[in-house]
């Protein structure tokens, strides 16, 4: 991997790690609802104007039925969810929670696709579920039924991303990574749409959080999807997917920096457990190919 291929690597990671700070910032201003709305939508028209830009427009006679689907388990619902955990979980502890979306979608591979789930990935599952005990019982937040709810929600976002990311790899043909963002963030901006005049803000929100979505729907949404299909096609997807290990700490680094979030030892403690159970889960035997992760 080349010094440019890792510096970019490390740029997705902050991008994807920093939508949880933008999500902290600006949910509670826009509501979970519209402020995932601005961010597909944006994104959308970014992603089609580049996609118009180099002749990759998406297929939407041919792609319509998959670019519903994903933009509904890879947008529109897990954005949503996890927007609305982060009305109450700190950003640290969200972008932790989503370093979980490997183990289910190792899990509905073996569910749909036949794929073995060996004892090792068994061990690693049950490691993953101790990890998200232990960040919850020992972290930094109050174990509360609202906490819990919202690491529940954070979790449902995690499996959606699961789903999406196996129905992808069932149904949609290698290479139209471009055409394929474009169309779901559409897609996902559609979901939404008819519920935003029953989830407007109450208030203008302030120009922070405004700048807050801005960021997360060009820098953690267009610019990020841009960054991970430039990676794919220089470092294939097995280095591409060290993405997913990189996220949390960012999330966690930006959340110490930007809102003064504590993450203390049963954070860090859960972290790590979380991140070998992924590893557990996730490893794959020799001359096979990982797929690339959910976001």
């Amino acid at each position: 991997m080349t010094t440019k291929d890792s510096a970019a690597l490390v740029l997705l990671s902050s991008l994807w790690g920093g939508s949880f700070i933008f999500m902290r910032i600006a949910a509670p201003a826009f509501g979970p609802v519209v402020l995932i709305e601005l961010r597909v939508a944006i994104a959308a028209l970014f992603l089609l104007g580049y996609t118009a830009l180099i002749r990759k427009l998406p297929d939407f006679r041919a792609n319509w039925r998959h670019y519903l689907v994903i933009g509904a388990a890879n947008g529109a619902l897990p954005f949503t969810l996890i927007a609305t955990a982060e009305l109450l979980l700190p950003a640290s502890l969200a972008s932790i929670l989503n370093a979980t979306t490997p183990l289910f979608t190792a899990l509905f591979a073996a569910l749909w696709m036949g794929e073995v789930f060996t004892a090792r990935k068994v061990g690693g599952l049950a490691l993953g579920f101790v990890g998200v005990v232990a960040l919850i019982g020992l972290g930094p937040v109050p174990v509360t039924p609202a906490v819990i709810g919202s690491v529940g929600l954070s979790l449902a976002a995690t499996v959606s991303y699961g789903v999406a990311a196996v129905y992808t790899k069932m149904k949609v043909p290698a290479g139209q990574s471009q055409a394929l963002a474009a169309g779901t963030q559409l897609f996902a901006a559609l979901i939404l749409l008819p519920l935003v005049p029953f989830t407007l803000p109450h208030q203008t929100p302030p120009a922070l959080a405004a700048w807050c979505a801005l960021g997360l729907a060009l820098l953690s949404t267009a610019l990020a999807f841009l960054l991970f299909f430039y990676l794919l096609e220089q470092v294939g997807p097995v280095r591409a997917t060290m993405v997913a290990y990189l996220v949390p700490a960012f999330g966690a680094l930006w959340g110490f920096l930007f809102l003064r979030e504590s993450l203390g030892v049963g954070s860090l403690l859960g972290f790590g457990l979380i991140l070998a159970s992924v590893a557990m889960v996730t490893a794959a035997p020799a001359g096979r190919v990982q797929e690339r992760p959910a976001h």
